[in-house]
């Protein structure tokens, strides 16, 4: 079942790496000043960037570390990022290809620990963060952004409806409660906590990912379809464009 998810993942990215280095989404986000504060002094520190994408957190963080491991499924994403780091000038970041599940690394690599925009897509949440509990030193940091269910039955439905419409490789977006418990059962200990609000403009949300036009047409027959108190949470608009809950978690072992 993992290999076939997987090979899900690589085809849904595999054609549109470009479209997420581009991307406003992804590029920018008030999450970045948390991430320039966790690294700040930290000149001699290693980082992994789990699910790593385009390789935007790589390049944010590679100047103030000794070096950061760019780790993505897609090796087209990979590609990406090595092209980018290149013609910026960043000579400390390394490419590894794999799957959150199962990290080739040994215990207590890093000193960080990043990932944003990717833990909806894996196959088991609560044995990737074991493994980064395995691979993150003592006293080290992590850092997880993630798009999150606003944990009521009716919402939360909602979203993942629209979110694999979109994106078949989507598993899940967590509630904050679900993040919570499964960074604790995997022996990090969270020590705090944001919640944001990220607006997504619906014809660049779909075609970053190629969404075919009948899965567009059924999402917007679905937001139209719910009721007010749907429209109302994700200020939906009549373009389909709408917010969605985002959470920020700062954990440590």
């Amino acid at each position: 079942m993992t290999s076939e998810h997987n090979s899900v993942v690589e085809r849904q990215f595999g054609d549109q790496a470009s479209a997420y280095l581009t991307s406003t989404v992804h590029s920018t986000g008030e999450e970045f000043v948390a991430l320039d504060e966790a690294v700040a002094g930290c000149s001699h520190a290693r980082a992994l960037d789990l699910g790593c994408g385009a390789g935007h957190v790589s390049f944010f963080v590679a100047s103030q570390l000794a070096e950061v491991v760019a780790y993505d499924l897609s090796q087209a994403m990979l590609d990406t990022v090595k092209a980018a780091a290149v013609e910026r000038g960043l000579d400390n970041i390394k490419l590894q290809q794999g799957v959150a599940e199962y990290l080739p690394f040994a215990d207590a690599s890093f000193d960080f620990v990043f990932s944003r925009y990717s833990a909806h897509h894996w196959q088991d949440l609560g044995r990737a963060l074991r493994e980064v509990h395995r691979v993150l030193k003592p006293g080290g940091q992590v850092i997880f952004v993630d798009v999150m269910s606003p944990g009521l039955p009716q919402l939360d439905t909602y979203l993942q409806a629209a979110e694999v419409l979109r994106d078949t490789s989507h598993v899940r977006d967590y509630s904050a409660a679900q993040w919570l418990l499964e960074m604790s059962q995997a022996g990090l200990q969270v020590e705090r906590q944001r919640r944001q609000r990220l607006r997504l403009e619906f014809t660049s949300w779909v075609e970053r990912m190629r969404t075919p036009l009948v899965m567009q047409t059924a999402i917007k027959t679905l937001q139209q379809a719910m009721g007010e108190e749907v429209r109302r949470y994700f200020e939906i608009t009549a373009d389909g464009s709408f917010s969605t809950d985002v959470i920020v978690l700062w954990a440590g072992r």
